[in-house]
């Protein structure tokens, strides 16, 4: 909270403009020349000013102006205590003696910094030469005395004027003209802008061509992209400067938006991304020790656009490019210069794109204000466009990770589509390289039709490079800037390296594993071996894989890397030492802190062999389905059809033929005279029967039903009370539905009892005649409408608060089916009950009382809960086909194992998968890869290469193309 807001204590609470800060700086020369500048008291003994206001200075002196008008001089330290003429601000120090104890008591508040996004209104107070005047007390005793008075200029700022600069033009009234011929704003450099409270620059300059009416300023945004991360970090030491760009208030805030109440669908989804990607970054140890010091600068490949349709000029305005140089923590910085908000994102195989895009995620969520954009990312190998529309995908894509996003809006449609077609969501598009070839052209020209669009796109330079010249009808993309990242350099990743590896003892206290690479590195670098590894070393994948190999895993000697003649084989080398590495390592606790906890299961240990095995074949199934995104719910459909069909099938008869077999035993034993012999007979009948016929039902249904995708997970969960109801159309759909099918299934149940199992002399006498062969029929065909008619209605989408893990989807999809089969159940099983309960010799003899009515009760239901809930799940769900394929049939052949999801959530606490939504990604490409390239070498003989391994992430560095 600031003080703006009701801060407690003036002290401690950031401040905005105070006059009784403001300075004029007087000056003493070296050849004893005078001049003057003004500043402003930025903490409690510094004064920040312009630095060419103190160059070459031996005496500073500092005056304090009262609002009553008192005047009280101190002195400063003529060295300022830091300064950079290349963004023109130094910072003095007041000097302690004892004119300046009173100043030193004073408690200071700090200053708010802030950045403008729009054209805003802003204010500087400071001392020209045009406020010149004279002592009127001095002339009545004969001496000519002058002073500078303050002034207040108030007047505006635009963010779109001087970009090539980065400076600041500010608006303001125009004084008369000097009757020296000099600049009327003499003295005011120094002086700090503010607008709505925040600091947003330093006046440095008054350029005569320019007209009186303006004034340049320092910018402080620029400061980031000018100045070294050392410096800010000083900066920020001495006057509270944030650490990073994006840290500074954004102004003017969004105005309409502010007050924003907390069920709100773009501050939920803000919410939630920031938990799962802070969490991603935690554990991909992005900050253990420090980031890799990413680099990037804009691009000299031809695959940008005009920079008069990027900076949005008018007609015939002449076009710069713009200053788009940076690292890692200045791309929101970057992204924000770009008026078009279209930016790409270049960079070769592991050259840290992903990380980029975290970087620039995390960075945005952290200065973002109710009311702007929510920053999400998309993985584009998922996207069809000869198929499916820019939006639609996106749209489906926010429903798959955020489930509550597929409630009904206000206006028709989802929340997802809402937010996409109100402007509240800020694409980022990560993997332009991995749509399927052959349709990156199409991909430029649906992202050509969003020109209004904000985005920022990631790609490897040679396929967006091809998308852009290939054909005369490419195109790049419309105003979108494009940046490239470049390479790591040993001064770059040698400290890193260093600091994340355990100390060598008595080899002093720098002294690591990396130690004797690093020095062959810094002091041969052109000789073969080094030269290999320099390059290998370039990409923030390579490192970080050859950090968790070398420096996390003890008794691993990392100048065995100076051995391999290749680049290439030298980065096989690190990407087939990675898994048995990390498998030897215990895996990080990945709960997050602000989610309810569960008892936490048994940690299983998977042996480096296994997880090589299992990781493998993960790897082609994706391959195989052309995708990076490993989603449970898929994980089935790298079986044959065929295969899938027969499990599905054999499970669905079981779960039907089981419950009705044994369910016969003791309604034959109390309803009937038949002996326990029959009742057993008759019901392994039953068992065989039914379930053979269930079986064939349902393993052709889910045969003819699923020759496309594999079903999606329910983004619905269970809800007796509250919650956004389905409409009454959906409700009638699925009583039809449940009828249609419930008909025909009871017609056949009761022609096998009737002309099968009864002609081999295993007639109970329970039919019930022709009655009953009329109601049974309805009874099914009534329970099952109304079973699914009642699952309708207690569906509602899964609220804000909900996770959304692989996992915890599952989780609910889970208990979704286990509810389904209880209504079922009731549903099924309670009316039957009744009727034969209470219907005296409507079943024979002895089939009448409560007993009778309970045992058949309970019989319809368990055959409804299980042949029909179940069998249908298994079926129709993603759940059912995820026990029956995922968790039965795949660890039975060995290709996965018994405990799939802990599996994968091991391998993401390992650093070996991400999470990205609901789905699982490999780390990186080029692992996935490397991963099925290996599997597929171990089972040639049983399984063909897959085509789609040709277009994956190249297993070279630099520039060699794949």
């Amino acid at each position: 909270m600031s003080a703006a807001d009701g801060g407690a204590t003036e002290a401690s609470e950031p401040d905005g403009f105070d006059v009784r800060r403001v300075v004029q700086v007087l000056i003493i020369g070296r050849g004893g020349e005078r001049w003057r500048g003004s500043g402003y008291r930025v903490s409690g003994n510094t004064v920040l000013t312009a630095a060419h206001v103190v160059r070459d200075a031996i005496s500073v002196t500092l005056r304090f102006l009262t609002e009553d008008g008192v005047v009280t001089d101190v002195p400063a330290e003529p060295d300022p205590l830091w300064e950079d003429s290349g963004v023109d601000i130094a910072v003095l120090k007041i000097a302690q003696d004892a004119g300046s104890r009173e100043m030193y008591a004073l408690e200071v508040p700090p200053v708010r910094f802030g950045r403008i996004t729009q054209p805003v209104d802003c204010e500087s107070l400071g001392f020209p030469k045009f406020k010149l005047r004279i002592d009127i007390a001095s002339s009545e005793l004969n001496r000519t005395t002058q002073y500078r008075d303050s002034h207040h200029a108030l007047g505006s700022t635009t963010p779109w004027a001087d970009l090539r600069k980065g400076t600041l033009e500010i608006s303001v009234s125009a004084p008369g003209a000097d009757p020296e011929g000099r600049s009327p704003w003499e003295g005011m450099s120094g002086a700090a802008v503010w607008s709505s409270g925040y600091l947003i620059g330093v006046v440095s300059l008054h350029h005569a061509t320019d007209g009186p009416g303006r004034l340049t300023a320092s910018r402080v945004q620029r400061w980031y992209k000018s100045l070294s991360r050392d410096q800010i970090d000083d900066l920020s030491e001495l006057i509270g400067l944030p650490t990073r760009a994006a840290h500074l208030t954004r102004l003017p805030p969004p105005s309409a938006q502010l007050q924003l109440a907390d069920d709100d669908p773009a501050e939920a989804l803000a919410r939630e991304v920031s938990r799962q990607w802070r969490k991603e970054e935690e554990q991909r140890r992005v900050h253990d020790p420090f980031p890799l010091p990413l680099r990037f600068g804009c691009t000299d490949r031809n695959v940008f656009d005009h920079w008069a349709n990027i900076r949005k000029l008018p007609r015939g305005a002449a076009a710069h490019p713009l200053p788009l140089d940076g690292e890692l923590d200045q791309i929101v910085e970057a992204y924000l210069s770009v008026p078009s908000s279209r930016l790409v994102v270049l960079g070769e195989a592991g050259a840290g794109k992903s990380i980029l895009t975290l970087r620039f995620l995390v960075d945005w969520l952290d200065a973002r204000v109710p009311g702007d954009r929510v920053p999400v990312i998309f993985g584009l190998g998922s996207w069809d466009p000869a198929a499916t529309s820019l939006r639609d995908w996106m749209c489906a894509q926010l429903v798959r990770d955020h489930p509550f996003l597929a409630a009904p809006a206000a206006h028709g449609g989802s929340l997802a589509r809402a937010l996409l077609d109100t402007g509240k969501i800020l694409p980022v598009l990560d993997g332009f390289d991995e749509i399927p070839s052959g349709l990156h052209g199409k991909a430029l020209e649906a992202l050509n039709k969003a020109t209004t669009m904000p985005l920022l796109l990631t790609s490897r330079p040679d396929e967006y490079s091809r998308a852009v010249n290939d054909s005369k009808e490419s195109d790049v993309l419309t105003a979108a800037a494009v940046i490239e990242l470049e390479g790591l350099t040993v001064e770059d990743y040698g400290d890193y390296l260093t600091r994340a590896s355990r100390p060598v003892r008595g080899g002093g206290p720098d002294s690591t594993v990396w130690g004797p690479v690093l020095a062959r590195l810094r002091e041969t670098p052109f000789t073969p071996c080094t030269a290999n590894l320099a390059e290998v070393l370039s990409t923030p994948l390579m490192v970080s894989l050859a950090r968790t190999i070398y420096s996390d895993a003890p008794g691993q000697d990392p100048r065995e890397l100076l051995d391999f003649p290749t680049p290439e084989a030298l980065q096989k080398h690190l990407l087939a030492a990675f898994i048995p590495a990390v498998y030897k390592l215990a895996p990080t606790d990945d709960r997050d802190a602000d989610r309810p906890r569960r008892p936490r299961r048994r940690r299983r240990h998977w042996t480096p062999e296994h997880a090589q095995h299992w990781l493998g074949y993960l790897a082609t199934h994706l391959a195989e389905l052309r995708t990076h995104d490993l989603a449970w719910w898929q994980l089935g459909t790298a079986v044959s059809r065929s295969t899938r069909m027969l499990v599905v099938g054999f499970l669905a008869g079981m779960a039907l033929g089981v419950p009705t077999g044994i369910g016969n035993l003791p309604v034959d034993l109390v309803g009937t005279t038949h002996p326990l012999g029959f009742a057993i007979v008759r019901g392994l009948l039953v068992w065989l029967l039914h379930g053979l016929v269930a079986g064939l039902v349902f393993g052709l249904v889910y045969g003819f039903a699923r020759r496309g995708p594999a079903s999606e997970p329910s983004t619905l969960h269970i809800q007796l009370f509250g919650g956004i109801r389905r409409n009454a159309a959906e409700i009638v759909r699925r009583f039809v539905l449940g009828f249609a099918f419930g008909v025909p299934a009871a017609v056949a149940l009761e022609l096998l009892d009737r002309f099968v199992i009864g002609p081999l002399g295993f007639d109970d006498g329970l039919s019930g005649g022709l009655q009953g062969a009329l109601l049974f029929p309805a009874e099914l065909g009534l329970g099952a409408g109304i079973a699914l008619a009642i699952m309708a209605w207690l569906e509602t989408p899964i609220d804000t608060t909900s996770a959304i893990s692989a996992s915890d989807l599952l989780r609910t999809n889970r208990k979704n089916a286990f509810v389904y089969m209880l209504v079922w159940l009731l549903v099924l099983g309670l009316p039957a009950g009744i009727a034969i309960g209470g219907a005296p010799g409507y079943l024979g003899e002895f089939a009448t009382g409560p007993v009778l009515g309970l045992l058949a009760g309970l019989t319809f239901g368990i055959e409804g809960a299980f042949g029909g809930g179940l069998g249908y799940g298994l079926s129709f769900t993603a759940w059912g086909q995820w026990v029956a394929l995922s968790r039965i049939w795949l660890p039975l052949t060995g290709r996965l194992p018994w405990a799939v999801i802990a599996f994968l959530d091991d391998a993401h606490e390992r650093g070996v998968l991400r999470r990205a939504g609901a789905v699982y990604q490999f780390r990186h490409a080029q692992l996935e890869a490397h991963l099925a390239h290996t599997f597929q070498a171990h089972h040639a003989s049983r399984r063909p290469s897959s085509p789609i391994m040709a277009q994956r992430e190249p297993l070279v560095t630099g520039s060699t193309s794949p």
